[in-house]
């Protein structure tokens, strides 16, 4: 089994080609191209923000290339992506056709695209199907992925699109195409209010899961902490992605742990998660 993580969390305290460089020496196999840069949202005002960064320039090609390069030298590989999100904005919907592009320059296989949290699986997957011709021209498969609402008065998460593994797999019907695939958040099938738990989902998408964003949480918010650092039971976790034949990269999505590094210490930071991302192979293959 090979580790990854995404890169969104080390850009923000070194930018994005130092982020690479630094996954690579930490000790990781792959990097997940976290392209939020690419739309930068205003979740207030609920719109498309401008900005100065590559992925939203004309020049965002030469920049995907530049960081799989940057990879490359460094032994490291790009095996997904993350497009940008909420799916609901219209404006950013128009850029999933460049984040799947971005994701082939960059050599991903995978280009992870949330689903409209309130939308049915009907909805989503017409959104899905007019995006997977040119996923499949760019050799790049797409993932949906299991999203949360919230609940404010029981303080809770609240059921969405792909929330649970009846709407989920409804998801993936309504598509059924071979490029079409789920990305398990661990994290958010951990979350109080949406009754289910991540064996569950594991184990009744099966095949279909070729992705996964892997970090901890408190059993009820989505927390995107280190492995093993809070209330998810990993061990049954693993046995359940065995149980499966999971054959994926074991990608962590612990975005928050590294709030708090600079430029100085993160490489602790990132070898911290590299150890428990290993710890979590270790796992699976003695499950």
């Amino acid at each position: 089994m090979l580790i990854s993580t995404e890169i969104g969390s080390a850009s923000k305290i070194v930018g994005d080609e130092r982020a690479v460089e630094l996954i690579a020496k930490a000790g990781f196999d792959a990097w997940d191209f976290s392209m939020f840069e690419m739309c930068r949202y205003d979740w207030g005002n609920q719109c498309l923000l401008e900005n100065n960064h590559p992925l939203f320039g004309n020049d965002y090609l030469t920049f995907a290339r530049k960081l799989k390069q940057i990879g490359l030298d460094n032994g490291i590989v790009c095996n997904q992506s993350h497009a940008p999100f909420p799916t609901s904005c219209a404006a950013i919907r128009s850029y999933y056709k460049r984040a799947i592009e971005c994701t082939a320059e960059a050599g991903g296989k995978i280009c992870i695209i949330h689903p409209d949290n309130n939308k049915c699986a009907e909805e989503n997957a017409q959104m899905y199907l007019d995006l997977l011709p040119f996923a499949k021209g760019c050799g790049v498969k797409i993932a949906t992925e299991n999203m949360w609402n919230w609940n404010d008065e029981k303080d809770e998460a609240a059921p969405a699109a792909c929330s649970d593994p009846a709407s989920f797999n409804a998801h993936l019907d309504a598509v059924d195409d071979d490029f079409f695939v789920a990305c398990l958040d661990i994290g958010h099938a951990e979350m109080r209010g949406l009754g289910t738990t991540a064996v569950e989902m594991i184990k009744a998408l099966g095949p279909r899961l070729q992705a996964l964003h892997i970090h901890d949480n408190d059993l009820w918010h989505d927390s995107h902490q280190i492995p093993m650092s809070m209330g998810i039971d990993f061990e049954a976790v693993v046995k359940a992605l065995k149980e499966i034949n999971y054959k994926g990269y074991f990608t962590l999505e612990s975005d928050r742990y590294l709030n708090g590094y600079t430029p100085e210490n993160i490489l602790d930071g990132l070898k911290n998660l590299v150890d428990a991302d290993k710890k979590l192979v270790l796992m699976f293959k003695n499950a």
